[in-house]
């Protein structure tokens, strides 16, 4: 796009010397679905001269899209091309911002863990670029029910209702992994509570996040009696066998924490969380909240 950016200690690395100059839109085609980078660069190609594309393989979460379109951008999607045109002036608007589908997924699945639980969560984002815990939810059998849906402010919600459930294993690869990305260390932990074989696949992005996530899943669901295999891109879980507790090293990795907090709540004995308190990072009331729920 033409930036000026060079590594301070040429290495490619940070720390970055970035020196102001005029940008060009590009088509950049992704090899993996990152909101992260589509964001980026479509930041950059409002003030770049043409237009700039940005293709995923598949759709990843596009409340960047959404927002941009709210504040007077000239911003389309084409399958799964992200298209936006430069732009002379934007416009504040008011954004109500939802409840986070990746915070409320503990609690969801906590409800359907838990013997004897329901658990009624207000307000949450359920775009469709990241409802995939839902889907993988009824896939697994989970009571479930989406109730006062609304798609007011672009962003759709919904009060979710669920109950403890008999849950059994399913499949989950392909477009929906961008939609669960983050959730993908929690649905894992209650698949050891389903009847029968989970397979995540397609998902080697876990490995990149705030900790190797495949490898820190596998090895503290194994101390805790869990039947789970590393692969190359995910995980198999053999659902079904009772998990006790164990010391739990969740490597400052916030959704480890907490995935770890909720599975404790299902197993016999004691599990300590190491660094527990990276929650901070996302959810500094998790622990209170997740405390109020258990009566």
């Amino acid at each position: 796009m033409g930036a000026r950016i060079t590594s301070v200690h040429d290495n490619g690395c940070a720390p970055l010397f970035i020196q102001g100059s005029p940008l060009h839109g590009i088509h950049y085609t992704s090899k993996v679905a990152s909101a992260q980078v589509k964001s980026s660069i479509l930041l950059a190609g409002l003030y770049a001269e043409g237009e700039t594309r940005v293709t995923e393989p598949y759709i990843s979460r596009n409340h960047s899209e959404i927002m941009l379109r709210s504040f007077g951008a000239d911003i389309r999607t084409e399958g799964t091309t992200a298209v936006i045109q430069p732009v002379k002036e934007l416009f504040a608007n008011k954004i109500q911002v939802p409840g986070d589908i990746s915070s409320a997924a503990f609690f969801l699945c906590a409800g359907l863990m838990i013997p004897n639980s329901e658990i009624l969560i207000r307000h949450v984002g359920i775009n469709p670029t990241r409802d995939g815990i839902l889907r993988v939810c009824r896939d697994m059998g989970a009571d479930l029910t989406i109730v006062n849906a609304s798609t007011g402010d672009g962003e759709p919600t919904a009060d979710i209702l669920v109950r403890s459930s008999a849950l059994h294993g399913t499949v989950i690869g392909g477009a929906i992994i961008p939609t669960l990305i983050d959730e993908l260390p929690m649905i894992a932990a209650m698949a050891c509570f389903a009847e029968g074989e989970t397979v995540i696949k397609d998902a080697a992005e876990l490995k990149v996040k705030e900790s190797n996530r495949i490898d820190v899943m596998v090895r503290n669901l194994t101390a805790m009696g869990a039947d789970v295999t590393e692969t190359e891109d995910g995980m198999i879980i053999r659902g079904g066998r009772p998990l006790h507790g164990a010391v739990i090293d969740s490597k400052l990795d916030h959704r480890i924490a907490m995935t770890f907090a909720v599975t404790a709540l299902c197993s016999e004995g004691e599990t300590e969380i190491l660094g527990a308190e990276c929650v901070n990072i996302s959810y500094p009331q998790f622990y209170e909240d997740l405390k109020r729920l258990m009566v």
